[in-house]
Protein backbone atom coordinates (compact mmCIF):
# COMPACT_ATOMS: atom_id res chain seq x y z
CA UNK A 1 0.00 0.00 0.00
CA UNK A 2 2.71 2.45 0.64
CA UNK A 3 4.32 2.31 -3.12
CA UNK A 4 0.89 2.84 -4.41
CA UNK A 5 0.57 5.95 -2.39
CA UNK A 6 3.83 7.37 -2.82
CA UNK A 7 3.45 6.30 -6.70
CA UNK A 8 0.22 8.38 -6.98
CA UNK A 9 1.64 11.23 -4.72
CA UNK A 10 4.18 11.49 -7.30
CA UNK A 11 2.17 11.22 -10.74
CA UNK A 12 -0.39 13.76 -9.12
CA UNK A 13 2.50 16.51 -7.93
CA UNK A 14 4.47 16.16 -11.64
CA UNK A 15 1.07 16.45 -14.08
CA UNK A 16 0.31 19.70 -11.16
CA UNK A 17 3.42 20.94 -11.87
CA UNK A 18 3.36 20.36 -15.73
CA UNK A 19 0.13 22.31 -15.55
CA UNK A 20 0.07 24.82 -13.08
CA UNK A 21 3.52 26.09 -12.49
CA UNK A 22 3.06 29.19 -11.73
CA UNK A 23 -0.99 29.07 -9.73
CA UNK A 24 -0.75 27.06 -6.93
CA UNK A 25 1.98 26.72 -4.02
CA UNK A 26 0.53 23.77 -2.92
CA UNK A 27 1.09 22.09 -6.49
CA UNK A 28 5.32 23.05 -6.16
CA UNK A 29 5.45 22.29 -2.40
CA UNK A 30 4.53 18.49 -3.95
CA UNK A 31 6.51 18.64 -7.06
CA UNK A 32 9.27 18.77 -5.03
CA UNK A 33 8.70 15.10 -3.25
CA UNK A 34 10.24 13.82 -6.30
CA UNK A 35 13.41 14.75 -5.08
CA UNK A 36 13.19 14.06 -1.83
CA UNK A 37 13.91 11.46 0.64
CA UNK A 38 12.51 8.35 2.70
CA UNK A 39 11.65 10.68 4.86
CA UNK A 40 9.70 12.78 2.72
CA UNK A 41 7.96 9.56 1.02
CA UNK A 42 6.78 8.54 4.21
CA UNK A 43 5.41 11.22 4.93
CA UNK A 44 3.68 12.04 2.03
CA UNK A 45 2.62 8.38 2.15
CA UNK A 46 1.01 9.38 5.82
CA UNK A 47 -0.30 12.50 4.51
CA UNK A 48 -2.34 10.28 2.09
CA UNK A 49 -3.93 8.09 4.84
CA UNK A 50 -4.91 10.92 6.71
CA UNK A 51 -6.61 12.24 4.37
CA UNK A 52 -8.48 9.05 3.16
CA UNK A 53 -9.53 9.05 6.73
CA UNK A 54 -10.88 12.22 6.47
CA UNK A 55 -13.33 10.95 3.99
CA UNK A 56 -14.18 8.20 6.01
CA UNK A 57 -18.29 8.67 5.82
CA UNK A 58 -18.57 7.96 9.66
CA UNK A 59 -16.58 11.27 10.06
CA UNK A 60 -18.43 13.63 7.54
CA UNK A 61 -21.53 15.38 9.64
CA UNK A 62 -24.95 14.11 8.20
CA UNK A 63 -26.90 17.23 6.81
CA UNK A 64 -29.80 17.98 9.22
CA UNK A 65 -33.06 19.34 7.13
CA UNK A 66 -33.79 22.07 9.63
CA UNK A 67 -36.70 23.48 7.65
CA UNK A 68 -40.48 22.41 9.27
CA UNK A 69 -40.90 20.00 6.72
CA UNK A 70 -37.34 18.40 7.61
CA UNK A 71 -37.80 18.32 11.12
CA UNK A 72 -41.93 17.26 10.82
CA UNK A 73 -39.88 13.74 8.77
CA UNK A 74 -37.63 13.39 11.71
CA UNK A 75 -40.48 13.63 14.37
CA UNK A 76 -42.98 11.36 12.33
CA UNK A 77 -40.35 8.88 11.66
CA UNK A 78 -39.81 8.19 15.41
CA UNK A 79 -43.41 7.82 16.31
CA UNK A 80 -45.72 4.57 16.51
CA UNK A 81 -48.33 4.70 14.11
CA UNK A 82 -50.87 4.97 17.19
CA UNK A 83 -49.06 8.54 17.79
CA UNK A 84 -49.27 9.11 13.49
CA UNK A 85 -53.04 8.32 13.51
CA UNK A 86 -53.80 10.24 15.91
CA UNK A 87 -52.56 13.29 14.43
CA UNK A 88 -54.68 13.08 12.08
CA UNK A 89 -57.91 13.65 14.12
CA UNK A 90 -59.61 16.40 15.81
CA UNK A 91 -62.05 15.95 18.52
CA UNK A 92 -65.02 18.09 19.54
CA UNK A 93 -65.24 19.76 22.94
CA UNK A 94 -68.77 21.72 23.46
CA UNK A 95 -69.44 24.37 25.26
CA UNK A 96 -70.42 23.70 28.95
CA UNK A 97 -67.86 20.00 28.47
CA UNK A 98 -64.84 19.87 31.17
CA UNK A 99 -61.51 19.46 28.98
CA UNK A 100 -60.65 16.54 31.13
CA UNK A 101 -63.35 14.15 29.24
CA UNK A 102 -60.29 14.81 26.30
CA UNK A 103 -57.50 13.98 28.33
CA UNK A 104 -57.36 9.93 27.30
CA UNK A 105 -57.91 10.92 23.90
CA UNK A 106 -54.89 13.33 24.40
CA UNK A 107 -52.70 11.66 26.69
CA UNK A 108 -53.25 8.31 25.71
CA UNK A 109 -54.26 7.97 21.89
CA UNK A 110 -52.31 10.55 20.76
CA UNK A 111 -55.33 13.53 19.38
CA UNK A 112 -53.67 15.97 17.68
CA UNK A 113 -55.87 18.40 17.69
CA UNK A 114 -58.94 20.04 19.33
CA UNK A 115 -62.34 21.56 17.87
CA UNK A 116 -63.49 24.40 20.35
CA UNK A 117 -67.61 24.44 19.41
CA UNK A 118 -70.73 25.48 20.57
CA UNK A 119 -71.98 28.38 21.63
CA UNK A 120 -69.16 29.76 23.99
CA UNK A 121 -70.10 32.69 26.03
CA UNK A 122 -67.33 32.73 28.90
CA UNK A 123 -65.37 35.10 26.80
CA UNK A 124 -61.69 34.88 26.00
CA UNK A 125 -61.00 34.26 29.67
CA UNK A 126 -63.26 31.33 29.96
CA UNK A 127 -62.16 29.98 26.54
CA UNK A 128 -58.54 30.13 27.28
CA UNK A 129 -58.74 28.34 30.67
CA UNK A 130 -60.44 25.29 28.59
CA UNK A 131 -57.59 25.61 26.44
CA UNK A 132 -55.26 25.62 28.57
CA UNK A 133 -56.14 23.00 30.49
CA UNK A 134 -56.62 20.98 26.70
CA UNK A 135 -52.87 21.94 25.75
CA UNK A 136 -51.62 20.57 29.88
CA UNK A 137 -52.61 17.12 28.37
CA UNK A 138 -50.42 17.42 25.16
CA UNK A 139 -46.52 16.11 25.12
CA UNK A 140 -44.92 19.78 25.54
CA UNK A 141 -42.71 19.32 22.14
CA UNK A 142 -46.29 18.67 20.11
CA UNK A 143 -48.94 20.88 21.20
CA UNK A 144 -52.88 20.60 19.75
CA UNK A 145 -54.34 22.68 16.82
CA UNK A 146 -57.00 24.65 18.60
CA UNK A 147 -59.63 25.59 15.78
CA UNK A 148 -63.07 27.33 16.18
CA UNK A 149 -65.62 27.92 13.39
CA UNK A 150 -65.03 31.60 13.98
CA UNK A 151 -66.76 33.20 10.76
CA UNK A 152 -69.20 36.27 11.86
CA UNK A 153 -72.91 36.57 11.67
CA UNK A 154 -74.63 33.38 12.55
CA UNK A 155 -71.52 31.39 12.85
CA UNK A 156 -69.73 32.79 15.87
CA UNK A 157 -68.83 29.85 18.61
CA UNK A 158 -66.78 32.44 20.46
CA UNK A 159 -69.01 35.54 22.32
CA UNK A 160 -68.89 37.07 25.79
CA UNK A 161 -65.83 39.48 27.25
CA UNK A 162 -63.03 40.10 24.98
CA UNK A 163 -64.54 38.98 21.52
CA UNK A 164 -66.34 41.43 19.25
CA UNK A 165 -69.41 40.35 17.53
CA UNK A 166 -68.25 40.12 14.05
CA UNK A 167 -70.29 41.20 11.17
CA UNK A 168 -71.25 38.47 9.16
CA UNK A 169 -69.24 37.27 5.85
CA UNK A 170 -71.82 39.16 3.80
CA UNK A 171 -71.06 42.32 5.57
CA UNK A 172 -67.26 41.74 5.54
CA UNK A 173 -67.36 41.79 1.67
CA UNK A 174 -68.80 45.23 1.49
CA UNK A 175 -65.76 46.39 3.20
CA UNK A 176 -62.71 47.16 1.50
CA UNK A 177 -59.72 44.35 1.67
CA UNK A 178 -57.59 46.80 3.46
CA UNK A 179 -60.83 47.41 6.04
CA UNK A 180 -60.95 43.65 6.23
CA UNK A 181 -57.55 42.69 6.83
CA UNK A 182 -57.24 44.89 9.69
CA UNK A 183 -60.32 43.79 11.25
CA UNK A 184 -59.58 40.26 10.64
CA UNK A 185 -56.47 41.14 13.13
CA UNK A 186 -58.56 42.54 15.77
CA UNK A 187 -60.46 39.31 15.73
CA UNK A 188 -57.26 36.87 15.04
CA UNK A 189 -55.82 38.75 18.15
CA UNK A 190 -58.86 37.66 19.94
CA UNK A 191 -58.90 34.24 18.92
CA UNK A 192 -54.78 34.46 19.89
CA UNK A 193 -55.66 35.31 23.54
CA UNK A 194 -58.38 32.62 24.23
CA UNK A 195 -56.00 30.23 23.00
CA UNK A 196 -57.37 29.51 19.11
CA UNK A 197 -54.48 28.99 16.83
CA UNK A 198 -57.19 27.99 13.70
CA UNK A 199 -60.13 29.67 12.56
CA UNK A 200 -61.62 26.97 10.34
CA UNK A 201 -62.53 30.33 7.75
CA UNK A 202 -63.35 31.80 5.47
CA UNK A 203 -65.73 30.12 3.37
CA UNK A 204 -64.88 31.25 0.01
CA UNK A 205 -68.20 29.36 -1.96
CA UNK A 206 -69.65 31.49 -4.69
CA UNK A 207 -73.56 31.86 -4.77
CA UNK A 208 -74.79 30.50 -8.28
CA UNK A 209 -78.27 30.10 -7.30
CA UNK A 210 -80.70 32.13 -5.69
CA UNK A 211 -79.09 33.52 -2.08
CA UNK A 212 -82.50 31.79 0.26
CA UNK A 213 -82.39 28.47 -1.86
CA UNK A 214 -78.80 27.88 -1.24
CA UNK A 215 -78.98 26.45 2.38
CA UNK A 216 -75.74 26.16 3.45
CA UNK A 217 -74.37 29.22 2.28
CA UNK A 218 -76.37 31.74 0.71
CA UNK A 219 -79.30 31.88 3.29
CA UNK A 220 -77.04 31.84 6.07
CA UNK A 221 -75.12 35.36 4.97
CA UNK A 222 -71.74 32.58 5.15
CA UNK A 223 -70.30 33.83 1.82
CA UNK A 224 -68.51 37.29 0.94
CA UNK A 225 -71.59 37.88 -1.51
CA UNK A 226 -69.54 39.01 -4.43
CA UNK A 227 -68.41 36.80 -7.57
CA UNK A 228 -65.98 34.62 -7.31
CA UNK A 229 -62.85 36.98 -7.85
CA UNK A 230 -64.27 39.70 -5.33
CA UNK A 231 -64.93 36.50 -2.83
CA UNK A 232 -60.90 35.24 -3.32
CA UNK A 233 -59.88 38.44 -2.68
CA UNK A 234 -61.37 39.21 0.50
CA UNK A 235 -60.95 35.94 1.65
CA UNK A 236 -57.06 36.77 1.00
CA UNK A 237 -57.73 39.63 3.32
CA UNK A 238 -59.36 37.84 6.04
CA UNK A 239 -56.89 35.38 6.03
CA UNK A 240 -53.99 37.85 6.36
CA UNK A 241 -55.50 39.23 9.16
CA UNK A 242 -55.64 36.14 10.65
CA UNK A 243 -52.38 35.35 10.00
CA UNK A 244 -51.40 38.88 11.10
CA UNK A 245 -52.23 37.87 14.36
CA UNK A 246 -50.60 34.57 14.24
CA UNK A 247 -53.53 32.56 14.01
CA UNK A 248 -54.01 30.32 10.74
CA UNK A 249 -57.06 29.59 8.80
CA UNK A 250 -58.85 26.73 6.53
CA UNK A 251 -60.53 27.79 3.54
CA UNK A 252 -63.92 25.54 3.12
CA UNK A 253 -65.90 24.02 1.52
CA UNK A 254 -63.51 23.05 -1.49
CA UNK A 255 -64.79 22.98 -4.22
CA UNK A 256 -67.41 25.24 -2.52
CA UNK A 257 -71.15 24.80 -1.86
CA UNK A 258 -72.68 28.04 -3.67
CA UNK A 259 -74.53 25.85 -5.94
CA UNK A 260 -76.72 23.51 -3.89
CA UNK A 261 -79.95 23.84 -1.51
CA UNK A 262 -78.95 21.25 1.28
CA UNK A 263 -77.01 21.87 4.01
CA UNK A 264 -74.40 19.09 4.90
CA UNK A 265 -74.55 19.67 8.37
CA UNK A 266 -78.21 18.42 8.67
CA UNK A 267 -79.39 16.40 5.57
CA UNK A 268 -78.30 14.19 2.68
CA UNK A 269 -80.88 15.83 0.30
CA UNK A 270 -80.36 18.26 -2.08
CA UNK A 271 -76.18 18.15 -1.93
CA UNK A 272 -75.40 17.00 -5.24
CA UNK A 273 -73.75 19.86 -7.38
CA UNK A 274 -74.40 19.54 -10.78
CA UNK A 275 -72.45 22.73 -12.11
CA UNK A 276 -69.05 22.94 -10.35
CA UNK A 277 -66.72 21.97 -12.87
CA UNK A 278 -62.93 21.88 -12.41
CA UNK A 279 -61.90 24.79 -14.77
CA UNK A 280 -65.11 27.06 -13.28
CA UNK A 281 -64.75 30.48 -11.65
CA UNK A 282 -65.75 29.14 -8.43
CA UNK A 283 -63.39 26.24 -7.86
CA UNK A 284 -60.58 29.04 -9.51
CA UNK A 285 -61.62 31.56 -6.36
CA UNK A 286 -60.57 28.90 -4.25
CA UNK A 287 -57.00 28.12 -6.39
CA UNK A 288 -56.49 32.00 -6.30
CA UNK A 289 -57.06 31.71 -2.37
CA UNK A 290 -54.08 29.41 -1.50
CA UNK A 291 -51.64 32.39 -2.46
CA UNK A 292 -52.80 33.41 0.45
CA UNK A 293 -51.32 30.58 2.31
CA UNK A 294 -54.15 29.11 4.33
CA UNK A 295 -53.08 26.80 7.22
CA UNK A 296 -55.81 23.92 5.48
CA UNK A 297 -58.27 23.15 2.84
CA UNK A 298 -61.30 22.30 3.89
CA UNK A 299 -63.36 19.74 2.07
CA UNK A 300 -67.19 19.94 0.82
CA UNK A 301 -69.21 17.07 1.82
CA UNK A 302 -71.49 17.34 -1.60
CA UNK A 303 -71.16 15.20 -4.29
CA UNK A 304 -69.46 17.33 -7.75
CA UNK A 305 -71.68 15.27 -10.55
CA UNK A 306 -68.56 17.02 -13.16
CA UNK A 307 -66.04 16.00 -11.49
CA UNK A 308 -66.66 12.64 -9.35
CA UNK A 309 -69.98 11.48 -9.25
CA UNK A 310 -69.36 8.48 -7.58
CA UNK A 311 -68.01 10.31 -4.18
CA UNK A 312 -68.65 13.63 -1.76
CA UNK A 313 -65.48 15.38 -2.41
CA UNK A 314 -64.18 14.76 1.40
CA UNK A 315 -64.05 11.03 -0.38
CA UNK A 316 -62.71 11.88 -4.07
CA UNK A 317 -59.33 10.98 -4.83
CA UNK A 318 -59.36 12.76 -7.97
CA UNK A 319 -60.60 15.92 -6.58
CA UNK A 320 -58.17 15.63 -3.28
CA UNK A 321 -55.15 14.11 -4.91
CA UNK A 322 -55.31 14.30 -8.52
CA UNK A 323 -56.97 17.80 -8.55
CA UNK A 324 -55.72 19.98 -5.62
CA UNK A 325 -52.48 18.15 -4.81
CA UNK A 326 -50.91 17.00 -7.98
CA UNK A 327 -52.79 19.53 -10.32
CA UNK A 328 -52.97 22.77 -8.19
CA UNK A 329 -49.98 21.58 -6.11
CA UNK A 330 -51.45 21.88 -2.52
CA UNK A 331 -49.35 20.31 0.05
CA UNK A 332 -50.63 21.26 3.18
CA UNK A 333 -52.92 19.87 5.17
CA UNK A 334 -56.42 18.93 4.05
CA UNK A 335 -59.16 18.82 6.68
CA UNK A 336 -62.54 17.22 6.47
CA UNK A 337 -66.33 19.16 7.15
CA UNK A 338 -67.70 17.52 10.32
CA UNK A 339 -67.43 13.35 9.74
CA UNK A 340 -69.96 13.00 11.57
CA UNK A 341 -72.66 15.60 9.84
CA UNK A 342 -76.37 14.02 8.42
CA UNK A 343 -74.78 14.16 4.69
CA UNK A 344 -72.17 10.77 6.28
CA UNK A 345 -75.01 9.12 7.79
CA UNK A 346 -75.16 6.48 5.69
CA UNK A 347 -71.41 5.44 6.02
CA UNK A 348 -70.13 3.72 9.02
CA UNK A 349 -68.19 5.79 11.33
CA UNK A 350 -65.14 3.86 11.68
CA UNK A 351 -64.63 3.97 7.44
CA UNK A 352 -64.96 7.92 7.92
CA UNK A 353 -61.47 8.42 8.69
CA UNK A 354 -60.17 5.57 6.57
CA UNK A 355 -62.11 7.03 3.59
CA UNK A 356 -60.88 10.63 4.00
CA UNK A 357 -56.96 9.37 4.44
CA UNK A 358 -57.73 7.20 1.09
CA UNK A 359 -58.53 10.42 -1.16
CA UNK A 360 -55.29 12.19 0.26
CA UNK A 361 -56.94 14.33 3.26
CA UNK A 362 -55.39 14.32 6.15
CA UNK A 363 -57.35 15.56 9.33
CA UNK A 364 -60.52 13.99 10.20
CA UNK A 365 -62.16 16.72 11.95
CA UNK A 366 -65.44 15.47 14.23
CA UNK A 367 -67.71 16.98 15.37
CA UNK A 368 -70.29 14.47 17.47
CA UNK A 369 -67.82 13.37 20.57
CA UNK A 370 -68.92 9.56 20.11
CA UNK A 371 -68.04 9.02 16.81
CA UNK A 372 -64.06 9.92 18.03
CA UNK A 373 -63.29 6.96 19.43
CA UNK A 374 -64.85 4.68 16.39
CA UNK A 375 -62.85 6.66 13.79
CA UNK A 376 -59.27 6.68 15.33
CA UNK A 377 -60.45 2.70 16.11
CA UNK A 378 -61.04 2.63 12.38
CA UNK A 379 -57.65 3.94 11.29
CA UNK A 380 -55.50 2.05 13.31
CA UNK A 381 -57.15 -1.19 11.97
CA UNK A 382 -56.89 -0.49 8.83
CA UNK A 383 -53.35 1.09 9.02
CA UNK A 384 -52.38 -2.60 10.84
CA UNK A 385 -53.54 -4.45 8.21
CA UNK A 386 -52.66 -2.30 5.37
CA UNK A 387 -48.80 -1.31 4.77
CA UNK A 388 -49.68 1.07 1.81
CA UNK A 389 -52.52 2.46 3.78
CA UNK A 390 -50.15 3.01 7.00
CA UNK A 391 -47.17 4.61 4.29
CA UNK A 392 -50.29 7.69 3.47
CA UNK A 393 -51.05 8.00 7.87
CA UNK A 394 -47.36 9.02 7.60
CA UNK A 395 -47.46 11.16 4.49
CA UNK A 396 -50.41 12.70 6.16
CA UNK A 397 -49.07 12.94 9.87
CA UNK A 398 -45.58 15.32 8.31
CA UNK A 399 -48.38 16.98 6.78
CA UNK A 400 -49.86 17.99 9.71
CA UNK A 401 -46.50 17.95 12.33
CA UNK A 402 -45.05 20.18 9.52
CA UNK A 403 -47.60 22.71 10.05
CA UNK A 404 -47.42 22.53 13.21
CA UNK A 405 -43.36 23.93 13.21
CA UNK A 406 -44.49 26.29 10.87
CA UNK A 407 -46.80 27.25 13.70
CA UNK A 408 -44.01 27.15 16.25
CA UNK A 409 -46.39 24.14 18.22
CA UNK A 410 -43.65 21.42 17.89
CA UNK A 411 -40.61 21.93 18.64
Amino acid sequence: MRRVHVHFARCAAALCAIALPLSFAGCSSSASLNAGSNQSEQSNSQQSDASHDALDKSNVPSVVDDSPHGRAVAAVNAMSLAERVGQLVMAPLYAGSDPSSLQDLIVNQHVGSVLIIGNWNSGTAGVAAATSALQSYAPANNQLLMTTDQEGGLVQHLQGAGFDQMPSATDQGTMSTDQLRQSAAVWGSQLKSAGINVDLAPVVGTVTVDRATNGPVGALDRDFGLDAAGNADHAKAFIQGMADSGVGSAIKHYPGLGSVTGNTDFTADGILDTTTTLDGAEIGAFNSTLEANPSMVMMSLATYQAIDPNNPAVFSSALVTDYLRNTVGFQGVITSDSLSATALGGIQPSDLGVRLVEAGGDLACIGAFDYVQQVLDGLNAKAAADSAFADKVTQSAIRVMTLKYSMGLAS
